[in-house]
């Protein structure tokens, strides 16, 4: 197939092709990655055509206003391209622009002042509760050997029970689960610490994986161990929800952290009150845990439809 075509002059293209091995090479972006900065700036390019009356040089790229990507973005946006889409071309434009100050061709000041569209939320995807206690009872469809199983299920039942992240969970040791233990003392992000209730089902199953287990972690050591007796990493948890999904008919959406967010949205519904989930999910901002009265709602609003005769 043949390469799409770009109007600029030679010493651009010259910059562009330096630019994209860079990318792959020295930074080692993805090849998706790669070809979307290529396609942007192709598209940015092809706009500098008719903005400056002609093939881009280096010279109209040297110093760029503002207001030059401004109307760039403009005419995306008549194009359809939303918020994310431009947030991402603008990046990888940004991107070149870096590469070009770096040999001495361009001052990137002006385009790096301006900011980036503004990013729509996207409310989170939580599992409902009748997944999440699949998901959470599902040692059946787990690994082969028991301990593996059982650590697995505990790894979940955390992320769902307690609210926490992945890391917190797999940064847990032996001493934050004494007997009769009743809570959890978690640091989060920011090192911000907040205290989390421990579900008497949760902490069984950490204990039925520490019984089965093969590896004794010293009190302050990570509490869950990979099948070699390393730390467990984040990607084997990942792993493990992936096949879940395939063996529960679970959406793409239910990954670990679906049940963080299982567990504040069914909170919620609940009854909780957002302070305390706040609290709970350790969001240092009241706006963040917000999103999920937005969850809500549309669950209201996806039942009223199914059921109500005038919907």
């Amino acid at each position: 197939m043949n390469a799409p075509l770009i109007f600029a002059a030679s010493d651009v293209l010259a910059e562009k092709q330096r630019w994209l091995a860079q990318l792959a090479h020295e930074r080692r972006l993805s090849v998706k990655t790669v070809e979307a900065y290529e396609r942007d700036l192709r598209q940015f390019l092809t706009f500098l055509t008719t903005h400056v009356g002609g093939p881009a040089k280096l010279d109209d790229l040297a110093d760029l206003k503002p207001l030059d990507m401004r109307a760039f973005l403009a005419e995306r946006r008549r194009e359809g391209a939303g918020a994310r889409t431009l947030g991402r071309g603008l990046a990888g434009i940004r991107s070149f622009l870096r590469h070009l100050e770096k040999r001495g061709l361009a001052n990137a000041a002006g385009v790096f002042a301006m900011r980036a569209p503004k990013q729509p939320k996207s409310l989170p995807k939580p599992l409902s509760a009748d997944a999440a206690l699949r998901v959470i009872d599902a040692r059946e469809q787990m690994a082969s050997e028991p301990w593996i199983a059982a650590r697995d299920a505990a790894v979940l039942t955390l992320l769902y029970g307690c609210g926490l992240r992945i890391s917190e969970a797999l940064g847990l040791t032996t001493a934050d689960f004494p007997d009769g233990a009743q809570s959890l003392r978690i640091t989060g992000k920011g090192g911000k610490t907040r205290l989390v209730p421990l579900l008497p089902q949760a902490l069984q199953a950490v204990h039925e994986y520490l019984d089965l287990s093969p590896f004794k972690p010293g009190s302050h050591e990570p509490l869950f161990r990979g099948a070699r007796g390393g730390p467990l990493q984040p990607a084997i948890v990942q792993k493990q929800m992936r096949l879940l999904r395939g063996a529960l008919g679970l959406p793409d959406s239910a990954t670990p952290h679906a049940l963080r967010h299982s567990f504040a949205t069914h909170l919620l519904a609940g009854g909780g009150d957002l302070r305390t989930i706040q609290e709970l999910l350790g969001h240092a901002s009241l706006s963040t845990t917000q999103v999920y009265t937005g969850v809500d709602s549309a669950r209201l609003l996806e039942i009223y439809d199914r059921a109500h005769p005038r919907a």
